[in-house]
């Protein structure tokens, strides 16, 4: 490439919208750029530079024993993810969810559904008894081993 074709291509580029090209010719290459003006100058931030400064304040003990909620240990029977994904309550939208707390299940009733690679799995109740405690949201996504519900 010779100047002057160099000149034709930056003058081009000038005259339009394009940010940047890269032509390659046998074993030349040129690559332009055209910068942007802007009113609102942009920088670069790497994430090393960034540094968070957060008050140094001292917590009160008593305001702490306050906000700890008091969890009741789960007593039941706990029913475990056996796969990742996503847990459904019911069986589409718009309908009832499989099982509700205090709801009596027996073995092999369909307690809600994990979509894992676009396939729908019923999870079953491994144990009859009553639902005590439903762990999971509808649209939830799962982990393996995640507790879902308990049962008395």
């Amino acid at each position: 490439m010779d100047i002057n074709q160099i000149k034709e291509l930056i003058a081009m580029i000038a005259d339009s919208s394009i940010e940047e090209i890269e032509i390659t010719e046998g074993d030349s290459s040129i690559r332009l750029r055209q910068s942007t003006t802007s009113s609102h100058p942009v920088s670069s931030i790497s994430p090393s530079e960034v540094t968070t400064v957060l008050p140094q304040t001292q917590p009160d003990p008593a305001d702490a024993k306050k906000s700890i909620p008091t969890l009741n240990p789960m007593t039941g029977h706990i029913v475990r993810a056996p796969m990742v994904g996503t847990a459904y309550r019911a069986a589409s939208p718009g309908t009832p969810p499989f099982v509700e707390i205090g709801q009596h299940v027996k073995r092999g009733d369909v307690l809600c559904i994990i979509e894992s690679m676009k396939m729908m799995n019923h999870i079953e109740s491994d144990k009859s008894g009553v639902i005590e405690a439903i762990l999971i949201e509808n649209g939830q996504p799962i982990e393996y081993d995640q507790p879902m519900f308990t049962i008395v």
